[in-house]
C-alpha cells in the first residue's frame, strides 16, 4: 500500500501557509529520495497564454528552497508542445514562463526546455510495453538524476482527467513522443458541425478544410485534438470505443518510460479543478471547490486519491457541470466520477488500471492527512 500525504488548504500563520506546506509534503515523501549534487528536474507546466490554472511559481520557489537544503541542483523545466500556440518552440516558451512568472528570480532556478530549441533533444528510453519498445524523453529529464514533478489536477478532453501520470506522459515527452502517444484522427460528425471555422486556425498542421461542414484530411491529422477543444458544439471526435483506451495506455507507457529507474516524487495540487487542461488558452470555473495539496512516490496511487477527493465533493454551482450536465447520470450515481460527466466518453480509470498492470504504481493507498 502506497501511502499519499496530504495537507488541507487551512492557514492561521507562516508556519501553515502554503509554502511552509509544500516543504512539509515534500520531506514526508520525498526524505532522503535525492543524493548531493544531483540533477533534480522539477518538471512542471508553465501554462498557456490565456490560461491561469498553472501552478503558481512562489509555489515551486519552495521545492526548489527545499531541493537546495538536500544539497541537490534543481532546476526547472517543461517540453515544447505539439499543437500550436505560445509553448511549441524554446524561444516562445520561455517567453511565455517568463510571462507567467518563472524566472530565475523569482523560483530561485534555470529554467530549461528539456527537448531544446524545436523538440529535438530526446533519449530513447528502452521498454518492454504493449504499444512500445522504446519511448522519446526529453534531453534534460532523461538526463537528469532524479525528478519533482508538480501537476495540476484538472479534467481533460480526452484523457478523462490529468494529474501526476498525463503530466510523466506528455509532458516529459518530445513533440514527436507526444505524436506517438496520441496516434489517434479526431473525424467530425457532421449533424452537429455549424461551420464555425474555430477548429482550421488551430490544426498545426493544416488538416482541416471548411465547406458546408469541416472535413479533416485524416492522412495529415497527427491527433493532437486541440481542434477538441475549441469546438463550440463538440461536433469533433473520436471512435472512443477502440481509440480512446490504446490513447490512455500509450499515454501510461510513456510515463513509465519518463521515470524509469529515476528517484521521484510527485505533487499534485489539487486547486482550480477545471474541467479541461490548462493546455487550453482559457480556464473555466472549477467543477469542485479547492481541496488541497497531496504528494507521494507513487503516481498512481497519488491519482487516484485526488479523483477519489474529487468525485466526493459538492459541484461548484457556477461550474460546466451544473449548467450543461446537471442531470447526468455520471452525477447521479453513488459512485459518481464528475470527469466523465464533463467528458461523457473518455476512460481516465485506464491511466490507473493499467499503470497498475505495468508497475507503475498501486491504486491501493493510505491517506496521511497531515497538519
Amino acid at each position: 500500500m502506497s501511502k499519499v500525504f496530504m495537507m488541507d488548504l487551512r492557514s492561521r500563520g507562516t508556519s501553515s501557509n502554503k509554502q511552509a506546506k509544500i516543504k512539509k509534503l515534500l520531506a514526508a515523501a520525498g526524505n532522503n529520495l535525492f543524493q548531493a549534487d544531483s540533477l533534480i528536474a522539477v518538471k512542471t507546466h508553465f501554462g498557456e497564454q490565456g490560461n491561469d490554472g498553472f501552478i503558481r511559481p512562489i509555489y515551486l520557489r519552495s521545492a526548489v528552497d527545499w531541493l537546495r537544503e538536500q544539497k541537490t541542483k534543481p532546476f526547472l523545466t517543461d517540453t515544447n508542445t505539439l499543437y500550436t500556440g505560445k509553448r511549441g518552440h524554446a524561444v516562445d516558451h520561455h517567453e511565455t514562463a517568463a510571462s507567467h512568472g518563472f524566472v530565475p528570480s523569482v523560483v530561485n532556478a534555470p529554467v530549461v526546455i528539456a527537448d531544446g530549441l524545436c523538440g529535438e533533444n530526446e533519449i530513447r528510453i528502452q521498454l518492454d510495453g504493449k504499444h512500445f519498445q522504446s519511448v522519446r524523453i526529453a534531453g534534460a529529464i532523461a538526463q537528469a538524476n532524479g525528478m519533482v514533478v508538480f501537476s495540476h489536477f484538472k479534467g481533460h478532453q480526452m484523457a478523462g482527467f490529468g494529474g501526476a501520470i498525463k503530466n510523466l506522459a506528455m509532458g516529459c515527452a518530445t513533440p514527436a513522443g507526444k505524436r506517438d502517444q496520441h496516434a489517434t484522427r479526431q473525424q467530425v460528425d457532421e449533424s452537429k458541425c455549424i461551420a464555425c471555422g474555430t477548429c482550421v486556425p488551430v490544426c498545426p498542421v493544416d488538416a482541416i478544410d471548411l465547406g458546408e461542414t469541416a472535413k479533416i484530411d485524416k492522412a495529415v491529422c497527427i491527433g493532437c485534438g486541440e481542434c477538441m477543444v475549441v469546438c463550440p458544439t463538440r461536433a469533433i471526435g473520436l471512435n472512443w470505443d477502440t481509440e480512446i483506451p490504446e490513447f490512455n495506455e500509450r499515454m501510461v507507457e510513456y510515463a513509465y518510460g519518463a521515470v524509469k529507474d529515476k528517484p521521484t516524487v510527485y505533487v499534485n495540487f489539487v486547486l482550480q479543478i477545471a474541467s479541461d487542461c490548462d493546455c487550453a488558452p482559457w480556464s473555466d470555473a472549477p467543477i469542485v471547490g479547492d481541496i488541497g495539496i497531496l504528494a507521494s512516490t507513487d503516481p498512481v496511487a497519488l491519482d487516484r486519491a485526488c479523483l477519489d477527493l474529487v468525485n466526493q465533493q459538492e459541484i461548484n454551482p457556477a461550474s460546466c457541470l451544473a449548467h450543461e450536465h446537471a442531470d447526468s447520470e455520471f452525477l447521479m450515481a453513488d459512485q459518481r466520477d464528475l470527469f466523465k460527466a464533463v467528458h461523457p466518453n473518455t476512460q481516465g480509470e485506464i491511466q490507473l488500471s493499467y499503470g497498475e498492470t505495468i508497475g507503475l504504481g498501486s491504486q491501493d493507498y493510505e491517506l496521511v492527512v497531515m497538519k
